[in-house]
C-alpha cells in the first residue's frame, strides 16, 4: 500500500512529464518544467536560469484545480511568452553590465574626469533601459501576442480553433475569479 505522499509525488511527476511532452520540439532541449518552491507563488511563471536555459515553474497545488484543457492553454501561453522572448528580466543584469564596462574602461583610461563622465553615462543608459516604457500598453500587447501563439500551439496539438479559444477563455476567467478582490474603501 502506497502512502498519500508517494502517490502525490507520482501524480506531480506525471503531470510535469505530460507538460514537457506538450512543449514544441524546438524548445524541448532548453526549456524545463518544474514545480515551484516559492512561498505564495503565481500559478505559472518563467525564469531564465542560464544563457540558454529557461525554466517554467508551476504551483501544482493551484494547477490541479484547473481542467486539463485549461492547464494546456495556460501552459502554451507561457511557452508563447518564451518564444516571443518576453519573459521578465531583472534590472541587476543591466547594472552588472554597466559595472563591468565601467571597470574595463577604467583600466584603459585612468583620468578621473573622463572616468566619472563615462560612469555617469553608463548609469544613465542603464536607467533608461530599466525604466518601464509604455508598460501598460506593452504588457497588454505581449499578453495578446502570447494568447494568439497559445491558440496556434493548441491547434498544432490537435485542438479545434473554437475549443482552443473556449479553453483559454475559461482558464483566464478562473484565474480572474481566484484573484483576491480589493476592498472598497469609499463611502457607500
Amino acid at each position: 500500500m502506497t502512502s498519500y505522499a508517494t502517490s502525490t509525488a507520482r501524480a506531480e511527476m506525471s503531470e510535469l512529464r505530460r507538460l514537457k511532452g506538450l512543449l514544441p520540439p524546438e524548445l524541448q532541449s532548453w526549456v524545463t518544467v518544474e514545480t515551484t518552491a516559492a512561498v505564495n507563488p503565481p500559478l505559472i511563471t518563467s525564469e531564465e536560469i542560464g544563457k540558454d536555459q529557461v525554466e517554467i515553474q508551476i504551483d501544482l497545488a493551484k494547477w490541479d484545480a484547473l481542467a486539463t484543457d485549461q492547464r494546456n492553454l495556460l501552459f502554451w501561453h507561457e511557452v508563447a511568452r518564451i518564444q516571443n522572448d518576453t519573459i521578465p528580466r531583472d534590472g541587476w543584469e543591466m547594472a552588472a553590465l554597466a559595472i563591468g564596462l565601467g571597470g574595463a574602461v577604467g583600466e584603459l583610461w585612468v583620468q578621473d574626469g573622463l572616468l566619472l563622465l563615462l560612469a555617469l553615462g553608463l548609469v544613465w543608459c542603464c536607467r533608461l533601459a530599466t525604466l518601464p516604457k509604455n508598460n501598460g500598453e506593452r504588457t497588454l500587447k505581449e499578453a495578446t501576442e502570447a494568447d494568439e501563439k497559445a491558440i496556434s500551439l493548441a491547434t498544432r496539438f490537435g485542438y479545434s480553433l473554437p475549443n482552443a479559444y473556449k479553453s483559454l477563455g475559461s482558464a483566464l476567467k478562473v484565474l480572474i475569479d481566484q484573484k483576491p478582490q480589493k476592498r472598497l474603501t469609499g463611502k457607500i
